[in-house]
């Protein structure tokens, strides 16, 4: 990469640093980030590199990204049967997207390490107290307390423990046997298995299934990796930076710096400022980068910021994840579509469908409705199609459980049903059989393209 000579992985340190916690003892937050610093990496630069050479695919339009989890992991959630459930229905949507949209999917969670989030302000009033805002599990605690809300940089540490064990469980999920397409019945949910959903997915897994039969009875090998094992990588918000430092690595083998803290990073509307921290951080690593881009965009500046992260215009470097809400998409999209496309810079064109379409439900709830996630979306693949760029992927905020917290969907859930497993500590997530019915969408506007 050029421009390094004057990169270093602590050089953002001169620059303003936006959504930062304010650690209240600097000492304690030194040894914290020393002491992740000498920790084992939790992804490798090889994995972090044929991550880039996936997504290279899918800036032609040779693959799909689809990339999902949760708005912001909770340490509390860490567990077995969360974890299992959250990549089951990423599997799930995957092999429709691939076995209904006909194009290889590229796998990346919102997982093992979306422990910080960003706050429009540093403060929030609980109950008419003034306290600190909650920024992520990572930073302190989500209770309605002056106390539990003083940043803990000991909960970088602890982030950094629960990413490992995160991403243990993937690795053996994975490669061990349960992402095998021989066992694609059994992702179907026990409670999305009576939806038309589940039947509709049940019907595919059967073909599936008897394709893989048909194979072996021909005398095709199936005990073969590329049906037994799946490539699933990680992403979250490189939000705070010591962490990000902390977890920052040379590689052996080729020389180049490497955010070992996943695959992918992303940078947020609120972070990218082109004088920024941010910016200057990850200008310096080689793992792929989203950036997110909402309304308030100025084309000039993320033909600036673009031209930074990927002076080399290397494809599978920069995803670009729109956000802009079902009612502006038309015109927000085009301008930006036009002056990248002149630009001739490489990006991979990703579609975040959830966050610009976020309202307040008569219920109280936070909430979104499918209908308009699902517009956005269609609008997306349109708007690529009239401009000849490519709509290369998707970006959700899903889980695996039965929650009830985006409205709408095959079964048509209600403001009044808001309240029943309304879970999320952050933002309204798409349950398993909405996600699933999303993913039969997204495979007829791939399959259209």
């Amino acid at each position: 990469m050029e421009n390094m000579s004057n990169w270093s992985k602590t050089s953002w340190h001169n620059f303003p640093a936006l959504q930062q916690p304010k650690w209240p003892d600097k000492q304690r937050y030194d040894e914290i980030v020393q002491t992740i610093s000498e920790l084992p990496p939790l992804v490798f630069a090889g994995e972090i590199r044929d991550l880039k050479s996936m997504l290279a695919k899918a800036v032609k339009g040779e693959a799909f990204l689809l990339q999902g989890g949760d708005c912001s992991e909770e340490f509390s959630r860490c567990t077995a049967p969360n974890i299992r459930e959250t990549l089951k229905v990423l599997l799930q949507m995957a092999v429709v997207l691939t076995y209904a949209g006909n194009k290889p999917v590229v796998k990346v969670g919102r997982i093992a390490g979306q422990y910080a989030k960003p706050r429009s302000a540093d403060m929030e009033n609980v109950n008419g107290m003034e306290i600190p805002s909650y920024r992520g599990d990572m930073a302190n605690s989500i209770e309605p307390d002056a106390e539990a809300r003083i940043p803990d940089p000991a909960r970088m540490l602890k982030g950094y423990h629960l990413s490992a064990s995160t991403l243990n469980l993937l690795r053996a999920f994975t490669r061990g046997g349960f992402g095998s397409l021989h066992r694609v019945q059994a992702w179907n949910q026990e409670f999305v298995k009576q939806s038309p959903m589940g039947r509709s997915y049940e019907r595919m897994a059967v073909q599936i299934s008897n394709a893989i039969k048909f194979m072996e009875t021909i005398g095709i090998e199936t005990d073969i990796p590329r049906l037994k094992e799946v490539q699933f990588f990680t992403s979250h918000e490189a939000l705070f930076l010591g962490y990000e430092q902390a977890l920052t690595r040379e590689d052996s083998i080729t020389g180049g710096w490497y955010d070992c803290s996943a695959h992918m990073l992303w940078i947020g509307d609120r972070t990218r400022q082109l004088d920024g921290a941010h910016i200057e951080f990850l200008r310096g690593v080689r793992n792929p980068l989203g950036m997110k881009v909402g309304p308030n965009y100025d084309i000039d500046t993320i033909l600036k910021i673009i031209e930074r992260l990927n002076p080399e215009n290397e494809a599978g470097r920069i995803t670009l994840i729109t956000r802009f809400g079902y009612r502006d998409i038309e015109k927000y999209l085009p301008p930006l579509l036009r002056a990248v496309k002149k630009s001739g810079q490489q990006v991979l064109w990703t579609c975040d469908p959830m966050h610009a379409n976020t309202f307040k439900a008569d219920s109280g709830h936070k909430t979104r409705d499918f209908e308009n996630i699902l517009s956005e979306l269609r609008c997306f693949f349109e708007l690529h199609w009239v401009e000849g760029t490519v709509p290369g992927g998707v970006h959700f905020e899903l889980t695996g459980d039965d929650v009830t917290e985006c409205i709408g969907g095959a079964r048509q859930l209600s403001d009044a049903q808001l309240g029943q497993r309304y879970l999320t500590t952050c933002d309204p997530r798409l349950n398993a059989e909405q996600s699933l019915e999303m993913a039969f969408q997204i495979a007829e506007m791939i399959r259209s393209s």
